[in-house]
């Protein structure tokens, strides 16, 4: 995001001549380096993404052993 900030306010976004073509170009080079930084953010967000989702699902829930504690017989409301 930083790399996106410092392109789009670099002083070489204006022409170095009036060749509105060579102008075209290098806008469009520059579109072609943010493309292909937008792909690898995104390459690595999916990353990330799985990483955490895997220690998620390695994360075991707390099971309550309520037995041990004398407390086989609660309930919650009437039954």
């Amino acid at each position: 995001m930083i790399n996106f900030i410092k392109n789009f306010f670099s002083p070489d976004l204006e022409p170095q001549n009036d060749n509105l073509f060579d102008f075209i170009l290098s806008l469009k080079e520059r579109i072609d380096v943010l493309e292909k930084e937008n792909i690898a953010l995104t390459n690595s967000l999916y990353e990330l993404e799985n990483r955490l989702e895997a220690k998620i699902d390695n994360i075991h829930p707390v099971v309550y052993n309520l037995k041990s504690k004398g407390l086989s017989n609660y309930t919650l409301g009437d039954s």
